[in-house]
């Protein structure tokens, strides 16, 4: 037998031999129960390739993403936390609840006097101020001598709290209409609702008073005062409970000095003017430039039952009046002022387009509200009034 013969003869006795073994191996592990190994397949992973695993690019693509979607949600946080630091203040002209408001609010409620719209706007400010334009009482007599006297039952105070008013100016042409009864009933009644009142008393240390309210970290504070009384013993110098007046205005201007260092932003409410006429008396800018001077921030305006135009003085916004809000069956064209206050301190003015039909005050359309805000423009100094509202 040649030498190659036999190296054959050798290979093939040594493949059938490993081919036993395996043969054995392989039956005692299935009557064992253990699952059968393919040796050929794990040699051929353990020889050819890494085990399976996240490629590191990808770990890192998916760490980048897990980290800009938290960069996104701190981001969207911080910019939830600002606007939330912002205040937003409404200021309208006056309300008064006679008989359109009342047959509308027992028909519908407060959504058939001011539109739900409008009315969410008004609810979801921090501070809302009106001019009550009438007391509230049961008791008293109209004033002899008086074209226009107004009273409402103090059961209708639930309407203010349901437009979420905050605070309301008392000094006004309106307020002793019924005698001083019926004002000492109002103070109860506004009381009893939760509701502040500037600008009348029944102390003079009472209508004297700032009132303030907290917001945000911030200090508002607001003074009220009237240039437009039928009888000088309305004035609560001279007859109590009464009201702060401001045909001379030295009190004012002392009682806005010594306000600076109890608020962040001071609004000043004024009631002057001449009934229906869009622009303001020249006593009307001496007034607003005093208290300017004297340290207020804004000043607004009603009485004349019209709007009137705003001017800067001092880089500051008067708004000589805001006409009526909710006073009648209609109301041609009106607005409420929408003040922003950042918690920098930063201010920003815009208006809210609004009129009245058949009782219930409403949001203008858009062509309306551009309307408006020519008119307004027209009527003003030195402003431009954008499609939005804003004032500039």
């Amino acid at each position: 037998m040649g030498k190659r013969t036999r190296i054959v003869l050798y290979a093939l006795s040594l493949v059938t031999m490993l081919a036993m073994v395996t043969l054995i191996i392989f039956s005692h592990g299935r009557q064992s129960g253990e699952p059968a190994k393919d040796v050929l397949s794990e040699t051929d992973i353990s020889s050819t390739e890494e085990p399976v695993q996240i490629p590191e690019a990808e770990e890192s693509e998916e760490t980048e993403a897990a980290d800009g979607q938290n960069r996104i949600q701190n981001d969207t946080e911080q910019e939830e936390a600002d606007i939330a630091d912002d205040t937003t203040l409404i200021f309208v002209g006056d309300v008064l609840f006679a008989n359109a408001f009342k047959s509308n609010y027992d028909a519908g409620g407060i959504e058939k006097v001011i539109e739900p719209q409008l009315l969410q706007e008004l609810q979801d400010a921090d501070i809302f101020m009106v001019n009550n334009e009438f007391p509230f009482s049961n008791r008293g007599e109209p004033m002899e001598d008086k074209q226009f006297t107004f009273c409402c039952d103090p059961k209708y105070v639930k309407a203010l709290n349901e437009m979420g008013v905050d605070i309301v100016s008392l000094a006004n042409n309106h307020t002793l209409d019924y005698g001083r009864d019926a004002l000492s009933d109002t103070f109860t009644t506004l009381d009893g609702a939760g509701i502040l009142y500037a600008g009348a008393g029944e102390t003079k240390e009472r209508a004297y008073e700032l009132q303030i309210i907290e917001k945000n970290g911030k200090k508002f504070g607001f003074l009220a005062a009237s240039r437009v009384v039928p009888e000088s013993n309305w004035k609560v110098e001279e007859r109590t409970p009464g009201m702060l007046t401001a045909y001379d205005d030295t009190k004012l201007v002392q009682l806005i000095k010594a306000a600076r260092s109890g608020c962040d932003f001071l609004s000043v409410y004024i009631h002057w003017g001449v009934e229906y006429d869009a622009y303001p008396q020249d006593y009307q800018t001496k007034i607003a430039t005093d208290c300017f001077n004297a340290g207020a921030d804004l000043i607004l305006g009603a009485h004349t039952h019209c709007l009137q135009g705003i001017s800067y003085i001092s880089g500051k916004p008067v708004f000589y009046s805001l006409g009526n809000f909710v006073f009648g069956q209609n109301i041609d064209k009106t607005a409420a002022v929408k003040v922003q206050v950042s918690s920098d301190g930063t201010v920003s003015y815009g208006l809210l387009p609004v009129y009245a039909a058949e009782g219930t005050t409403r949001l203008m359309d858009t062509n309306s509200a551009s309307a408006l805000y020519q008119y307004m423009t027209q009527i003003s100094n030195g402003i431009t009034i954008d499609a939005d509202g804003k004032i500039n």
